[in-house]
């Protein structure tokens, strides 16, 4: 569904603009009340049964949109309540980061095996023999499924030869490699918050919308109004996202219209992680660990430190991109704020960690960006170019892209020690992620490199992206090429990731 324009994105466009909207115009929160309005005007519901549950759900995703929690659904409250808390420039997320609104979700079917219309009522019956509960027997000339006794194995719908028996999951709980996806009484999806870590991918595989991270646009632009130096450092799958059109010099001056002080590519962080990660790996593999794994992927790294906590000591100790980058700037320009603007929902969290707070104060994605250029009414088309982001390497600039961040470290290694050679192996997904994980456990893998990505295809697949996977990867391969030097050890930063670490 990424990158696939629909009512729900262009519900969540909304939702991100009027709340930008409502920043910049600095008359205070209490117009969040009037949102829901703006959202769904008229009187008549545009895809549910009622236009007041829409509204409903529309003040939902206006709290969240603002870092605020969901409120109880079982007596009158506003939009604002609790908003004084968190209309303020220096407000962090309050966990949970991804939420189901209860009311929007379709409490759609679980896991089992139905039978369609399509079924032949043929003579072999293979579906019936195969099955090991007893639990199909044949009811006015059709197969039927008794959901009691079926386990769910598949066997029947491998068998049927007309593809007449399907499989339905809810999409969420499918999307979710953690499998942190219940139900709750009235068969509504509900997420185990302790095996949840924010990958997103259940938000962008609902297909009712009734899914939503909690954001921090509000805060981005009060901050901004109160006057603070606010640096945008702009993750290196941005290329692309804000329509094809859109280049590098473009979106250079549409952030300036939007206040931010300065744009610089986290492509340089990317570097200095490439060159730390490489040093990292030879110095520690196998001399002191079998294999190691890539730091990267904030849902990745909390997926191991969840699920495989005595291999947790072999992920690589080198900070993200994100974080050497929003340190850079730190170190340059003191008192400065700094926003990180990429992909993912899970480097929310990561950036309220105690340890790295004070270098990233915000976090937004480029689909939450995407409604703040709206309500500042940004013509792409007649905007000028301002000099073109061009300190991050080619290396550098392909971690966006699943195998880039391996590619960049293995590279670099093997440049700067000729004859060696070293493996990888990677996964996309996190249910992917945790077979690549069960192996290295199991010592598969010694003397590897391993690199996992929460979102299938890498960063360019994140949950608050605005394309498709396979046109964002031909726009960061095509921006990777033109870049002006190859090789990590060429930036400028080259040799400040030790001091920065």
């Amino acid at each position: 569904m990424r990158g696939i324009p629909s009512l729900i994105t262009d519900i969540r466009k909304k939702v991100f603009v009027e709340v930008a909207r409502m920043a910049y115009a600095g008359n205070g929160y209490e117009a969040a009340n009037e949102l829901p309005y703006k959202i769904v005007p008229g009187d008549r519901p545009l895809h549910r049964e009622s236009v007041f549950l829409e509204r409903a759900i529309a003040g939902e995703r206006v709290r969240l949109a603002m870092g605020l929690s969901l409120r109880p659904s079982d007596g009158r409250h506003l939009v604002t309540e609790g908003m004084d808390a968190a209309a303020v420039a220096e407000q962090y997320y309050e966990p949970p980061l991804v939420n189901i609104i209860p009311y929007a979700c379709h409490a759609c079917p679980t896991n089992q095996y139905k039978v369609t219309k399509y079924c032949q009522n043929c003579l072999a019956r293979s579906c019936e023999k195969v099955c090991p509960k007893g639990a199909i027997n044949f009811e006015n000339g059709r197969s039927h499924i008794d959901q009691s006794k079926c386990i769910k194995c598949g066997k029947c719908a491998n068998a049927c030869s007309y593809n007449a028996i399907i499989h339905l999951e809810r999409p969420c709980a499918k999307s979710c490699g953690m499998d942190a996806i219940g139900s709750d009484q009235y068969g509504r999806a509900v997420i185990n918050q302790d095996k949840c870590v924010a990958c997103g991918q259940c938000l962008v595989n609902c297909p009712f919308g009734a899914i939503a991270d909690k954001g921090q646009i509000y805060q981005v632009i009060r901050s901004i109004l109160q006057g603070d130096k606010v640096i945008a450092i702009v993750a290196p799958a941005f290329i692309g996202q804000f329509s094809g059109q859109v280049s590098p010099g473009k979106l250079v001056t549409a952030m300036e219209k939007l206040g931010f002080a300065q744009t610089v590519e986290v492509a340089i962080g990317a570097d200095m992680c490439t060159i730390e990660e490489a040093r990292d790996f030879l110095h520690k593999v196998p001399a002191e660990q079998d294999y190691m794994a890539t730091s990267c992927c904030p849902a990745w790294h909390s997926m191991i430190e969840k699920l495989y906590p005595s291999e947790f000591g072999k992920i690589s100790m080198t900070l993200t991109p994100m974080v050497f980058t929003a340190r850079l700037m730190k170190k340059r320009y003191p008192g400065c704020k700094v926003v990180f603007v990429g992909p993912c929902a899970a480097k929310k969290l990561e950036a309220i960690r105690e340890t790295i707070r004070s270098d990233v104060d915000f976090v937004l994605t480029f689909e939450e960006l995407a409604g703040m250029f709206e309500a500042k009414e940004i013509d792409w088309a007649t905007i000028e170019e301002a000099p073109v982001l061009n300190e991050g390497s080619g290396a550098g600039r392909y971690f966006a892209v699943a195998g880039g961040v391996a590619k960049a470290v293995t590279d670099l290694a093997e440049k700067e020690n000729p004859g060696l050679k070293i493996q990888t192996a990677r996964a996309e997904g996190l249910r992917e992620c945790r077979k690549l994980m069960t192996l290295a456990k199991a010592g598969k893998y010694k003397g590897y490199l391993l690199e996992g990505m929460a979102c299938p295809g890498g960063c360019i697949a994140g949950p608050g992206t605005n394309l498709p996977v396979e046109k964002a990867a031909k726009f960061v391969e095509k921006y990777s090429k033109e870049a002006s030097f190859a090789c990590p050890t060429e930036s400028a930063y080259h040799d400040m990731g030790e001091e920065l670490d």
